[in-house]
């Protein structure tokens, strides 16, 4: 080999030694990181997703890190250069990893061999085996936004095909999500009679358990009324703010802050569906609940207050408050922390139990630090007795305190709409790892 050649092969060989070293040092990272997650995880006993989730084929994968890259939450890890489902606790099923997959290795499905998922079973029409009855989004099974959006519109456009009957309401729609707000206008395209309920006060429905980053959505939603909706990336606070829009553009019969309590046949061929306002009799209901439920109540006195709440969405705003936080699970931990950053909240967290169990690790130690600090006071082994509009009563071990507050936080969980599905006659099937 020549001087001259020599030279040419070093010129081309050097970069691409540098380009080899740097893959090879970010994978070894990358995997040291993974690794560290999934054993935290393991130990924490977190190991089983909550609801729709990714399982990735290892034989098809590239490793292209596209799937982590396009997940918010931070799921997705890699183990021997192959993605694998590194943290499945904090999966939302909103299944941006699949679309970004540029091999199609991932299938998102619901349940696992130790887990299994309940899904009611309906039809291509989306009516449930309880005629007049129908299910659109998250609820039978597709927690994509785009698609869930689909469904709903399609529901719509099977209950606008039934007989109306003498029932005032041609459909109650239950739920404001995507499903719910879609089904929404493609009633009022329809010159349906309709009223849409939503338990929460504002819109979103999951959206709102969704963090505060960038949504995949790989392709546009088409919406009755409104057309196409350009949403290739956006954020839970864009997509809200853009959902209130509509309601507002279209003035959509949306009401908020009303839980439907109970679906009845109402002899004619209908539905009495009452909720915590009103009774409604309507000749078909579509249901776009999310899965999350119902938030679990203390059943304390004083819960019905409006400082009494579910679900932290903006920690500044109870900044220089005394706050309760009830709850024993990560939610509960990672609210408190939360709320204790904000300067000058004097943040409680009370437990019924004696320790922390199936939390994360670094929630648990974030805890204790804000605790050392002074930032928060924990207290275990207590419930709450009754909640007062400047007060709460506890019950602490043994004895009763009355601590200063004007919010209360309950993290406790939610209740699942199975047990009410099976109570209004639909069937139910439980999945066990099986695709969407």
């Amino acid at each position: 080999m020549s001087p001259s050649d020599y030279s040419a092969y070093l010129v081309y060989a050097i970069p691409l030694l540098g380009v080899t070293l740097w893959h090879v040092r970010s994978r070894t990272r990358r995997e040291a990181d993974s690794a560290e997650v999934i054993r935290e995880v393991r130990e924490a006993g977190l190991t089983e997703p909550p609801s729709l989730h990714p399982v990735i084929d290892p034989a098809k994968c590239c490793g292209s890190g596209a799937c982590a890259a396009a997940c918010p939450e931070g799921a997705i890890g890699f183990v021997a250069g192959k993605a694998v489902l590194a943290n499945p606790s904090v999966c939302i099923g909103h299944g941006a990893c699949a679309a970004a997959c540029p091999v199609q290795a991932i299938a998102l499905v619901f349940g696992t061999e130790r887990r299994g998922v309940d899904i009611p079973m309906v039809k291509p029409s989306f009516e449930t085996n309880v005629e007049g009855l129908f299910i659109a989004g998250e609820l039978g099974g597709m927690g994509l936004i785009r698609k869930s959006a689909e469904q709903g519109k399609q529901a719509v456009d099977s209950i606008a095909k039934r007989a109306r009957g003498a029932a005032p309401l041609d459909v109650v729609i239950v739920g404001a999500g995507p499903a719910g707000l879609a089904a929404s206008l493609a009633a009022q395209d329809r010159k349906l009679r309709y009223v849409t309920l939503e338990q929460e006060t504002d819109l979103g429905g999951s959206i709102l358990h969704f963090p505060r980053r960038k949504i995949a959505m790989t392709a546009p939603v088409k919406l009755p009324l409104v057309g196409k909706a350009l949403m290739n990336e956006i954020s839970k606070e864009e997509l809200i703010r853009f959902w209130k829009g509509v309601v507002k553009r279209f003035g959509l019969a949306v009401r908020f802050a009303e839980r439907m309590e109970d679906i009845s046949p109402d002899g004619a061929g209908g539905f009495r569906v009452r909720t915590t306002r009103a009774d409604y009799h309507a000749r078909s209901v579509l249901l776009a609940l999310g899965r999350r439920g119902t938030p679990r109540k203390l059943g304390s006195p004083g819960e019905e207050q409006e400082k009494v709440v579910y679900r932290l969405l903006d920690p500044e705003q109870y900044r220089g408050l005394p706050v309760l936080v009830v709850g024993g699970g990560d939610s509960a931990l990672e609210a408190a922390i939360a709320l204790a950053a904000e300067p000058g909240t004097d943040v409680v967290l009370s437990y019924r139990g004696e320790a922390f169990s199936r939390v994360k690790p670094k929630n648990r130690k974030a805890l204790e630090e804000a605790a050392a600090a002074g930032r928060l006071r924990v207290l275990l082994e207590s419930t709450v007795s009754s909640i007062e509009p400047k007060h709460v009563v506890l019950k602490h071990k043994a004895r009763e305190i009355r601590v200063a507050n004007e919010a209360v936080l309950v993290c406790a969980g939610g209740e699942l709409p199975t047990p009410f599905l099976k109570k209004v006659g639909i069937l139910v099937e439980t999945r066990h790892g099986e695709a969407a």
